[in-house]
């Protein structure tokens, strides 16, 4: 078993969208669509996919520690 698909045996139900390309230098690199502007990078698509399941779980956690009251939104005035 790879270890990809044992940290996914606990949430077997979840599925994840994710976007990738394939860099000059032979590398695929990719970002987790709730998470675009965190990339990571793998040396072929299985290994790619390993690293996007390891930075869902940190964020997942970090954003947890985030997550202590109701979310309310504010409006900011920005003068050019």
């Amino acid at each position: 078993m790879l270890a990809w698909e044992h940290k996914l045996l606990y949430n077997i139900d979840m599925e994840l969208e994710y976007t990738y390309w394939k860099t000059k230098d032979g590398w695929f690199v990719g970002y987790l669509n709730i998470w675009p502007d965190h990339l990571t990078q793998g040396k072929d698509i299985p290994e790619l996919e390993e690293m996007l399941i390891d930075l869902y779980e940190f964020y997942k956690e970090e954003q947890a520690g985030l997550e202590t009251g109701e979310k309310k939104i504010g409006l900011l005035k920005a003068y050019a």
